[in-house]
């Protein structure tokens, strides 16, 4: 296999575990990212580039984890700028499909080649090298990502075009928003009647209702702990991403309000299941 030259552009929460495993894995990597000290840890192994655009020059194959379309419209037309040639691009931010979809063009238009790759997991799977991979692109270049992404996930769908990932990972996201509402009220109506968190939570986990979405936010709820692992802010944002795609359906209006008032609330930068904080509120 080819060794390709990595670029990674974004070490928020969720891209600088992502980037420490292409890091430990020795791939040559270059790193990006706007405040600068979040980078300082890749020094010794990798290269910390100055700017995007001497990352792109430096890289054949270029990943983004960035947090929303403006971000990503921003890093993309300076992308643009350069010579693309025989590069390809894999973002895998959670961004509006249109977005997506329009930036893979332009791309193409260039010589470039984009896959959408978002993620199902958090901080911890991205920790792990456990996330699953929602892809959407040619099969070629998914082809050319895959050693790479393997690195990252334990999981690779490969759903169909360019847009397809963002799809798959718009309809999760509002499936896991419905769950963590669920779950913040069951909670706070057990607590009503005078069962402890932690007992209810195991009957929960133990059971039919619960799942990987219940467990991993067992520990926040039993500590009243919310640090963010997902923002409750990025949850709304997708909220609203899968109603412009299309998501007309009776929860719908509910997810909106209850997530927009926990921001209005000032709690969008607790994790998500801090929802109950404001539900209870």
């Amino acid at each position: 296999m080819k060794i390709e030259k990595l670029g990674f552009i974004g070490l928020g929460n969720m891209g600088y575990p992502m980037a420490k495993n292409l890091e430990k894995a020795g791939f040559p990597l270059s790193v990006y990212n706007r405040n600068k000290a979040k980078a300082a840890s890749f020094e010794e192994q990798s290269i910390i580039s100055e700017d995007i655009g001497e990352l792109v020059d430096h890289s054949d194959i270029i990943f983004s984890m960035l947090t929303n379309d403006e971000a990503v419209s921003e890093v993309y037309e300076k992308i643009l700028q350069r010579e693309i040639k025989g590069k390809l691009f894999v973002d895998m931010s959670t961004i509006s499909r249109e977005r997506s979809i329009s930036i893979a063009s332009k791309l193409k238009e260039k010589g470039g080649a984009f896959i959408d790759a978002p993620v199902a997991g958090s901080t911890k799977p991205a920790a792990e090298g456990t996330l699953i991979f929602m892809v959407g692109g040619k099969s070629e270049d998914v082809h050319r990502a895959r050693p790479y992404l393997e690195q990252m996930g334990k999981s690779i769908k490969h759903l169909g075009a360019n847009g397809q990932g963002i799809a798959a990972k718009l309809a999760i996201n509002y499936f896991l928003s419905t769950i963590y509402q669920g779950l913040a009220e069951t909670i706070l109506f057990s607590d009503k009647l005078g069962v402890s968190r932690g007992q209810m939570l195991e009957i929960i986990n133990d059971s039919a209702s619960g799942s990987g979405a219940t467990k991993v936010k067992t520990p926040l709820l039993v500590e009243e702990n919310y640090s963010p692992a997902f923002a409750l802010d990025l949850m709304l944002k997708d909220i609203r991403l899968a109603q412009q795609a299309g998501a007309d359906y009776p929860l719908l209006q509910t997810l909106l309000e209850t997530y927009g008032k926990a921001h209005d609330q000032g709690l969008g930068q607790l994790d998500v299941i801090g929802i109950i904080e404001s539900i209870k509120s």
